[in-house]
């Protein structure tokens, strides 16, 4: 009954949409460009630390604007806390693109988180989805856990999710459509242990999984995914529902995409309040494109509050391990953020500077200096050992910056 109750809901909402996405379709084409290739599917992130950069997201209120952000459904986390006014999902592979409709499909079919999971992972939703809106996230993905997938409900699920994305207006092939059940597919038969997997190499160890990412938390021990309340959930429907996240295909360093979307960005009056670029930077580095790429940045509007947020992974030079800058103990990255000011400056001659300088000069600190431990200790002995009052914090502290 469960089950059957599920696909009429979303039967009868595909049925019912209000628009045909002509103007979001149109919006697509116009700051796409064609696409390139990646060795990944990148249904997940592989990010572990992707979070930790939210109390300096608040701190330095980054808030409203338009955010610019690659890859799969991390980016919903990043707008949760942001809540821009509208949101461009670049990526150079059009999977990524397809991916990002599935998932428009299912903020518009889904009402709640609950029924967000079911869609995505093919598990029939719970009597009175509506009572779970006050739940924890544990127990939204215990049920998921607990709960056996419904190939059949998939099947129907699928159907009526691919009526909507049809109805969005942007051109889909045969292959296209195989490409978005495979996707799909495999979220139901891993579950939330999906992992992100690359082609040709084997998946490292320590990648987290989708449960994992799902219950990530900041570096002050706050979960931050958009999944953690129904407050971020209603962010992204919302957003979703006004045709507010755009997703394009396009390089980061190519000639098309990024121009036309500071075009666009321009004509709307909209300033970049954030720009996720994860580690896309490292192979524009390896390929001689990062010139490019800052020409392509120097094109968006912005101003001194705009920041990057990029990830970095360790690795090897000439036999040593890379020292990483703000290390996150027990993460395979770590993620860090910049000033649109800073990287400007530092970028001044990009055919001169090294990828490490741009990874290390300006980096923001990712917590605010009263929620690190050394300055809670610090301001605990000024309390109890002076009368006079502690000194004010600093909203945030800025490394190796030279102003």
């Amino acid at each position: 009954m469960r089950s059957i109750l599920l696909s009429l809901v979303v039967l009868a909402g595909s049925v019912t949409l209000p628009r045909q996405g002509t103007e979001f379709s149109r919006l697509v084409a116009r700051l796409s460009e064609p696409g390139g290739y990646f060795d990944s599917d990148n249904l997940v992130s592989n990010e572990t630390s992707y979070l930790h950069v939210m109390p300096a997201l608040r701190a330095l209120q980054v808030r409203g604007g338009a955010y610019i952000g690659v890859g799969p459904e991390q980016n919903f986390s990043y707008i949760a806390e942001i809540r821009p006014r509208f949101a461009i999902l670049i990526d150079i592979r059009r999977d990524n693109m397809l991916l990002h409709l599935l998932f428009k499909a299912m903020f518009d079919a889904a009402p709640n988180r609950i029924e967000y999971l079911c869609l995505l992972y093919g598990r029939p939703a719970p009597p009175s989805p509506s009572r779970w809106t006050n739940r924890t996230l544990e127990d939204l993905l215990t049920y998921i856990d607990i709960t056996p997938a419904d190939s059949a409900l998939h099947d129907r699920v699928h159907h009526a999710l691919m009526e909507r994305v049809t109805k969005y207006g942007v051109p889909l092939s045969d292959s296209d459509r195989v490409t978005l059940r495979r996707f799909h597919d495999e979220f139901v038969g891993a579950g939330l242990g999906i992992r992100f997997t690359s082609l040709g190499r084997p998946t490292r160890p320590g990648y987290p999984t989708e449960r994992d990412l799902y219950l990530s938390t900041d570096l002050e021990g706050h979960q931050a995914s958009y999944l953690t309340s129904e407050e971020r959930y209603r962010v992204l429907r919302d957003l979703e529902q006004h045709d507010r996240i755009i997703p394009v295909v396009g390089d980061l360093s190519g000639a098309t995409a990024m121009k036309a979307i500071a075009g666009y960005l321009k004509e709307s009056g909209l300033l970049v309040s954030a720009l996720y670029t994860s580690n896309v930077e490292m192979y524009l580095f390896r390929q001689g494109n990062f010139p490019k790429f800052v020409d392509n940045v120097r094109a968006l509007p912005s101003n001194a509050s705009s920041v990057i947020i990029r990830s970095l992974f360790g690795g090897w030079r000439q036999g040593e391990p890379v020292p990483m800058p703000l290390p996150a103990p027990g993460h395979l990255s770590v993620q860090l953020l910049q000033g649109f000011p800073t990287f400007l400056r530092l970028t001044a001659h990009p055919d001169s500077i090294a990828y490490w300088q741009i990874l290390q000069e300006g980096v923001v600190e990712p917590r605010p200096p009263a929620s690190r431990p050394r300055e809670r200790r610090r301001r605990r002995r000024q309390r109890i050992g002076s009368s006079r009052r502690p000194e004010r914090s600093p909203s945030l502290r800025i490394r190796l910056d030279d102003s």
